[in-house]
């Protein structure tokens, strides 16, 4: 985590209770990132996020 994305995380709504994940989340915003999960937690966020299942895998 950069510094910018460090004294922004106290800005970031507390849609998702796990803190590693905020700090992802408000360092891929910062930065203009996606993040690559299947969270539906993390994709409240205002961050690009993708997810690509297998078509034979179950959802």
């Amino acid at each position: 985590m950069d510094e910018t994305a460090v004294l922004a995380l106290p800005r970031l709504p507390a849609l998702h209770r796990d803190p590693f994940d905020r700090m992802l989340v408000c360092q891929a915003v910062m930065g203009g990132l996606t993040i690559l999960t299947p969270d539906r937690e993390i994709r409240a966020y205002p961050v690009p996020t993708l997810w690509q299942t297998h078509p034979a895998l179950p959802k």
